[in-house]
């Protein structure tokens, strides 16, 4: 018979003891189990030992009775028996130390578990005393604080208000933004007379300390979504108001609208009337809320052809949409009685309003209001014959003049774009990289005599990126989050993209990630060659993009043809949280140029700790740049930096100087780059300036 000790116990304590009993028929063997009285497998030694063998009944044995039990067997020694026993009981006692180390876990679990119960219940009492209370969401709050803006502006369209008591009830709410949102936290249900009477009960009049700002503009994100304009108008708005100042947005109701994203999207009943080529018009205002920000949309009654398209940009009539827009936003505000510090328009389609302004509105009732004009390049200015003003009102022989409207080469037509530079009181240009020096001299694009003139009043300042969305220590895309002070998430994020991807290799491979724009102005034969070299010393390459120009798809299709590579991926469409773990797993990230407004791709892998390295293959006159003082604080650090480092001397330092690396990657993660950092100061500097012309 063969008796095996068994019972789960660890394999050291197994032990085979073979056993042959008088008659020739073997029996058969049993797993010994030491039992409790109660059947319980696995207990301590303190109840008899019962020992499960054929023949025996399953009978209590004790020690002794087993001893006898066995005398009888000659050929089975007695030490074997004891060893045996010994052996049992060691199990028996280990298992018992296994027990009640698991009791004490189970324990030590459930006392965790009633601390977390009473904390939970003192959040829910909390939370219920708030309620109570009638506090809010700051999120609910904002939205709540533009709703009644918006709603004031509803009340003097009806002809509930004057323009002048608009304007006292706009400086109530806005000095008391912090609490306006508890005080009238169910306005949706209340009709515009009964929010009045609460309105004029809760006023005290109260100075103002705050910027109003009234963006025009034909982009803001996400709701109508081109070009740069639109993240920047998104970026900046939320940036101020989170400031404490108050940030507006009208725009034209296009039909290609994405209007998911707005909260409280409500038509007011009530028509105004725009100038437009010698008549008055009836247009219809929308208002809604998107990220805190209240937007009015502006659409036209007679002349729904103008917005009621499938594009935004590109029509031969694009002069005539957009000033259409830009007079009838003027007319807007006044019949509102808006009366905001600064008017902020941005490019040529709205470059018009700073001529219509000054010389037609300012007078108004918005003499205390000035001009900001943002402008995201010179390459787009809109040339028109002098007598298309008269459209919007405007007196052509006043306007087409060298040191106003009238194009620098061009003599015989007007420059809408240049009119918004001379008719600004401050003209902000943004830029990642140029300087003020260079943006004049080099990219004006005709415009370097106005810009020279009015160079005093230009200002450059860097794109951003949204911080609330692009955060390695929130990302909820991320397996492992992580920061400047605890970066060891990274190295889970690295080896996660590339297991998803199929990435051989280990951790130490350095990744090198791209995401390319629908436009990649990049010799790519230089980029494959590159490209193969690094590959060749270990490099892992992962491209992610997609484009709509046939020509640069076919380049594209070619390129991965012919870079077959077992380091080397391509991912042709844009997949949002794929994007964020190539940041994250990603050491290196190719850029195609560091001025990047629309992807921002620079500025988002400094925060995710990636190197920046730029695809122009030179430098792109950046060394010469270094000496230019009139950049921002943000392009001087990162073409100090990071310009000058090519893709092999990136690779070189990553292999070999591990500790240098994430000394320069660390504190580069720890500088910020959002639209709340320099950019907000450079436009808070502007409005500041022009509020004390």
């Amino acid at each position: 018979m063969e008796i095996l000790v068994n019972a789960g116990f660890p394999p050291l304590h197994r032990r085979f003891i073979q056993y042959y009993p008088t008659n020739e028929k073997p029996l058969r063997a049993y797993e010994v189990r030491c039992l409790r009285n109660d059947e319980n497998a696995n207990s301590s030694i303190s109840g008899p030992l019962r020992m499960e063998l054929e023949g025996h009944q399953n009978k209590e044995i004790l020690p002794e009775s087993f001893h006898s039990s066995i005398r009888g067997q000659p050929n089975l020694k007695q030490n074997d028996i004891w060893k045996l026993f010994r052996d049992a009981q060691q199990n028996i006692i280990y298992l018992n130390k296994q027990r009640l180390a698991a009791v004490e876990e189970l324990n030590k679990a459930q006392k965790e578990k009633r601390v977390l119960m009473d904390r939970i219940e003192q959040l829910e009492l909390g939370t219920q005393a708030t309620i109570a209370k009638g506090a809010l969401p700051k999120s609910t709050k904002l939205s709540i604080f533009c709703e009644l803006l918006l709603r004031i502006d509803s009340m003097v369209l009806t002809g509930l208000i004057s323009t002048v008591e608009a304007s006292d009830l706009r400086r109530v709410v806005m000095d008391d933004k912090v609490i306006v949102g508890d005080v009238f936290c169910c306005i949706e249900q209340k009709r515009d007379a009964e929010l009045l009477a609460e309105l004029r009960q809760w006023s005290d009049k109260s100075k103002r300390n705050a910027f109003h700002i009234v963006h025009i503009c034909t982009e803001m994100a996400p709701v109508a979504a081109v070009g740069p304009l639109a993240s920047y108008v998104t970026g900046l708005s939320c940036a101020l108001q989170r400031k404490g100042n108050l940030a507006e947005v009208i725009m034209p109701k296009y039909a290609s609208l994405d209007l998911k994203q707005v909260k409280g999207l409500r038509k007011i009943e009530a028509e105004f009337y725009s100038f437009f080529n010698g008549h008055w018009h009836a247009n219809r205002i929308w208002t809604g809320v998107v990220y805190g920000i209240g937007i009015t949309f502006i659409e036209p009654v007679s002349h729904s052809e103008l917005f009621n398209r499938e594009r935004i940009y590109g029509y031969p009539d694009d002069f005539e949409r957009f000033t259409y827009f830009s007079r009838a936003s003027l007319d807007y505000i006044l019949k509102s009685g808006k009366q905001p510090d600064v008017l902020h328009i941005h490019n040529w389609q709205t470059a018009i309003i700073g001529p219509l302004f000054w010389d037609i509105f300012v007078n108004q009732g918005l003499g205390s209001t000035r001009i900001l004009f943002t402008c995201h390049g010179f390459d787009s200015q809109c040339l028109e014959q002098p007598e298309k003003l008269a459209i919007c009102g405007l007196d052509s022989s006043r306007l087409h003049r060298p040191d106003r409207l009238q194009d620098n080469i061009r003599k015989h037509l007007i420059n809408i774009l240049k009119g918004g530079v001379v008719y600004s009181n401050k003209v902000v240009v943004m830029s990642s990289i140029h300087s003020k020096s260079r943006i004049i001299h080099s990219l004006s694009h005709g415009l370097e005599s106005t810009l020279s003139i009015h160079k005093d009043k230009l200002l450059i300042a860097p794109y951003g990126f949204n911080a609330t969305i692009w955060d390695p220590s929130k990302d909820k895309f991320l397996p492992a989050r992580y920061s400047a002070e605890d970066i060891k998430g990274k190295a889970i994020c690295k080896v996660a993209l590339m297991q998803h991807l199929g990435l051989p290799g280990l951790a130490s491979t350095a990744v090198v990630g791209c995401l390319y724009p629908e436009v990649l102005d990049v010799d790519l034969g230089k980029l494959k060659s590159a490209v193969w070299l690094a590959s060749r010393k270990g490099a892992q390459f992962i491209f992610m993009g997609a484009s709509k120009i046939p020509t640069l798809t076919t380049a594209l299709a070619s390129f991965q043809k012919e870079l077959k590579d077992q380091n080397v991926r391509f991912i042709n469409k844009l997949d949002e949280a794929l994007s964020h773990l190539i940041f994250a797993g990603s050491d290196i990230m190719l850029c195609p140029s560091f001025h990047d407004p629309v992807l921002q791709v620079p500025l988002k892998a400094i925060k995710y700790g990636a190197a920046p390295v730029a695809m122009t293959f030179n430098n792109d006159g950046l060394s010469s740049m270094e000496r230019d003082f009139e950049r921002t604080r943000s392009s001087k650090y990162i073409l100090s930096v990071f310009a000058n480092m090519t893709l092999g001397q990136a690779l070189d330092q990553f292999k070999n100087d591990q500790a240098q690396w994430n000394r320069k990657i660390k504190d580069a993660m720890s500088k910020d780059f959002s639209w709340g950092a320099e950019c907000y100061d450079v436009h808070t500097a502007a409005y500041t300036s022009i509020k004390s012309l």
